[in-house]
């Protein structure tokens, strides 16, 4: 009987997957504006090195920091940067933005050149992929970079590949899995020869049966297992993920990297080989656009800097009004109140509910099932949790680690009184940490 990797604790939602895992992905028309914030990814915002007036190519390094943790930014088209201003973005603050018209010519960077990874030092595969914008794109966007480069590479015996994409109704992954297993493996291929290692692992949640075979098939001789996951949210999350395939726990505080393995996103690994295999860095993005409002339900391919409500006017727009509009899953994803704002690094979907779809329930009180408690994979209490964040108790909800919570919205979701729980653990999170920084800073000053 075949084993299915899991972890204790999480839920079960319907996927939601069937409306696009059969659809090839689709190549979007791409906008005459692009707009490309500043800020794509974990860490510090990049400056624009460019100015207002200049002609840029594809490809072409258009944003940069001296941070350690940040990643550049390239156009996505060539053409002229015709304003550089704020710009408002997915999680509704304003970014300064570069803006670029674009002249259509599709015109390449002197810089784009593709580079053999069996011929160069491993030790300059971080410096590569960081030059290529790389993060995550699974939606933490942290600089890939900075994963590649742990304190002490010489502890890092593994690799896992996070293919779980447990978040419902995205299958962005899935489909890139079917249409470029190649890349897939060849990004996997090139981080393992990053650390001399060949122990590399591409993990799977079970509902994409396809995925796994087609995957085992790519695999064979290479030496890569293919793990079948249990389909479970989040199965997708870093640490639970290392649970499942190696048994290996990564402690509250600690790194992946402290127990010997690295995870990456997918769509990070397919990037990562673009770059080796063709020279080019960053500069797309595949949107799962799905939702009953939606006249049509598909996987995008879009330039980073496309407009989302552009999206939805090349898609056909709305059959109907929708309710909420959202940026990324059901789940973690983020509500909408206005639709001018640019695909980035990080956005991996589109979501469209009608008004009864979207239609949040009252609370009610708690009825102590401890439902939450259950379903909490990071062994958190959340209604606890929710009772000290709502009374400002800070000191209570440090003391029973609220900066643990990975807002997965597993207690919201279980909850028979439709508990807001994960809205106000997020807040208290959120305070918490400030308050820890404020201490730390205080600490250092003596």
């Amino acid at each position: 009987m075949l084993k299915h990797l899991s972890f204790k604790g999480g839920v079960h939602p319907n996927d939601n997957k069937k409306q696009t895992s059969g659809k090839k992905i689709e190549i979007l028309e791409v906008p005459k504006i692009l707009t490309y914030p500043v800020q794509q990814h974990l860490g510090a915002p990049c400056t624009p090195c460019v100015q207002v007036g200049d002609y840029v190519k594809m490809g072409q390094k258009i944003a940069d920091s001296d941070a350690f943790v940040s990643a550049p930014i390239h156009a996505s088209v060539s053409g002229t940067v015709i304003d550089i201003k704020p710009c408002p973005v997915w999680n509704g603050t304003m970014v300064e933005s570069i803006i670029i018209e674009n002249d259509f010519t599709d015109t390449l960077d002197d810089s784009i050149k593709p580079i053999d990874y069996m011929s160069i030092d491993p030790d300059e595969i971080p410096g590569i992929v960081r030059d290529a914008g790389v993060v995550g794109m699974g939606g933490a966007t942290f600089p890939t970079h900075i994963k590649l480069n742990p304190p002490d590479k010489s502890k890092i015996d593994t690799i896992i590949i996070n293919a779980a994409e447990c978040e419902p109704y995205i299958t962005s992954d899935h489909r890139v899995m079917l249409e470029t297993p190649e890349e897939v493996i060849e990004g996997l291929q090139i981080i393992l020869k990053r650390f001399g290692i060949t122990n590399g692992h591409i993990a799977i949640e079970d509902n994409k049966p396809d995925a796994i075979a087609l995957m085992k098939e790519k695999c064979a001789g290479t030496g890569i297992s293919v793990d079948t996951l249990k389909k479970k949210y989040p199965q997708g999350s870093e640490k639970h993920l290392i649970y499942a395939v190696t048994k290996r726990k990564v402690a509250g505080g600690k790194l992946p990297a402290d127990v010997g393995v690295i995870v990456v996103n997918v769509d990070t690994c397919t990037a990562i080989a673009r770059k080796f295999k063709y020279g080019t860095p960053l500069m797309r993005r595949i949107v799962t656009v799905v939702g009953t409002p939606f006249e049509k339900e598909v996987n995008y391919n879009v330039r980073i800097g496309t407009g989302i409500d552009y999206i939805i006017e090349k898609n056909g727009g709305f059959r109907e009004e929708p309710g909420k509009v959202i940026i990324g899953g059901p789940m973690m994803g983020v509500a909408q109140f206005r639709l001018n704002i640019p695909v980035i690094k990080g956005t991996s979907a589109l979501l469209a509910f009608t008004p009864e779809e979207a239609k949040i329930p009252p609370e009610e009180n708690c009825i102590r099932c401890g439902k939450c408690v259950k379903n909490c994979p990071m062994n958190l209490m959340p209604l606890h949790l929710q009772q000290y964040a709502n009374a400002d108790n800070m000191e209570a909800c440090e003391k029973y680690n609220v900066t643990s919570c990975i807002e997965c919205g597993c207690c919201s979701y279980g909850c028979p009184s439709k508990r807001q729980l994960v809205q106000s653990i997020r807040i208290a999170k959120r305070k918490v940490m400030g308050i820890q920084r404020e201490r730390a800073q205080k600490g250092r000053q003596g």
